[in-house]
């Protein structure tokens, strides 16, 4: 079985580690009413998805 030889240092843990950032989420205008939206998802303002009305939001 490998083990370290020895402890790794502090810093070569973080070095490693530089690129485990959040990542801000995608957002897509809505085909609908031109609100921002997550892609793949229904249109929290308007309710509608690639065209169709799934929700009813009132205003």
């Amino acid at each position: 079985m490998a083990v370290p030889k020895r402890k790794q240092s502090k810093m070569q843990g973080r070095k490693r580690r530089t690129h485990y950032t959040a990542l801000a989420p995608t957002v897509v205008k809505c085909a609908q009413c031109g609100e921002p939206k997550r892609p793949h998802n229904v249109c929290p303002h308007c309710g509608t998805y690639r065209g169709r009305q799934f929700l009813e939001i009132s205003e």
